[in-house]
């Protein structure tokens, strides 16, 4: 059975394609904007099977009908291919709302002229919840408006796609999961988080400060009303979400009418950011060097999961500790930096 990972060389993505290739013919598309091409190289290393790689960007149409034609025995697809950064949205949210939501749109477009019949699961977010009523955050939490154009982009797209399973009941059933906050690295240490430029998301940028790429890391606000005054997350090891759509898989192909079903995927643990910090130094025996700084514009006090549902009905449940992807995304950042 042939799977299609798009964005497959992303953090997750590559991650997922791993865990993929114990059970699945893997084809990954990128289109090497947030990715490194020398990932494929890792991914295969670890990998059950060979992987294969295209290099394509989903927003043109053409790349999609090429790449559905040479690959015409896809019978599933994972669909990560989008740009992420909350702060980068709010300053140039066009290119997010063309990227993220044209590519689904080309994908769909393609399944329904083909007639193609296919599972998807869709990598949403967490965020599409906005300032959550009620902590954790169940599935069933209204929806609200949200304080990125990222967010934005994921509710339309999870709207998108309510609104193409109800028109096309034979051939396509769809699974939304609802990320929280992912970190750490694969056990081998051959693939992780690999930020372009400067780091978005908190983890790595405490592995960077500490290995002396940044000089100090900022801490965003210390005023929320949270237990600290910093913003609690949901930290979830990436090899957990990357199971969690092997999981969400498995579920799409034993029930054949899935229109679209949401689920979280986290702990369901609130973590702060100077938890994470002080967690960091005692699992690693070394400092951060960081600061507190005014807050960030997106930033909401709190978010974590309700994650029963997914533990229900999908049979998935979080394994790994939050020490233990700590230590593993040191263990990547000192790879990466040739540190013993």
């Amino acid at each position: 059975m042939k799977i299609l990972v798009t964005g497959g060389l992303g953090y997750i993505g590559s991650h997922t394609a791993v865990e993929l290739s114990k059970n699945y013919e893997t084809v990954i598309v990128d289109n090497l904007i947030n990715s490194d091409i020398s990932v494929i190289d890792s991914v295969n290393k670890i990998s059950s099977s060979k992987i294969v790689f295209e290099k394509g960007d989903l927003t043109d149409l053409n790349t999609v009908k090429k790449i559905f034609k040479k690959h015409s025995d896809i019978k599933g697809i994972i669909h990560f291919a989008a740009l992420k950064s909350v702060k980068e949205s709010i300053l140039n949210p066009t290119s997010y709302f063309y990227n993220n939501v044209v590519s689904l749109f080309n994908l769909l477009s393609e399944i329904k002229s083909n007639r193609m019949v296919v599972d998807l699961i869709f990598s949403s977010s967490a965020t599409v919840y906005g300032e959550p009523d009620n902590l954790p955050i169940l599935e069933t939490e209204r929806i609200k408006k949200v304080t990125s154009p990222y967010a934005k982009t994921k509710q339309i797209c999870e709207e998108i796609l309510s609104d193409f399973c109800k028109s096309n009941d034979n051939y396509f059933n769809c699974i939304s999961l609802r990320y929280f906050n992912p970190i750490g690295a694969h056990k081998s240490s051959e693939i992780g988080e690999l930020p372009i430029g400067i780091p978005q998301n908190l983890v790595p940028y405490i592995t960077q400060t500490v290995a002396g790429i940044r000089k100090e890391l900022i801490v965003f606000g210390s005023d929320y009303k949270t237990y600290d005054g910093t913003c609690i997350r949901d930290y979830i090891h990436v090899q957990d979400l990357a199971n969690a759509h092997i999981s969400a898989l498995n579920y799409l192909k034993e029930n054949k009418v899935v229109k679209n079903e949401f689920f979280n995927i986290g702990t369901g643990m609130g973590t702060s950011v100077l938890q994470i910090i002080k967690s960091f130094e005692k699992v690693t025996g070394l400092k951060v060097n960081y600061k507190i700084g005014p807050r960030r514009s997106g930033d909401i006090a709190a978010a974590y999961s309700d994650n029963k549902k997914a533990e229900i009905i999908l049979g998935w449940k979080s394994i790994y500790s939050l020490e233990e992807a700590l230590i593993s995304a040191w263990n990547w950042e000192k790879k990466l930096r040739d540190i013993n």
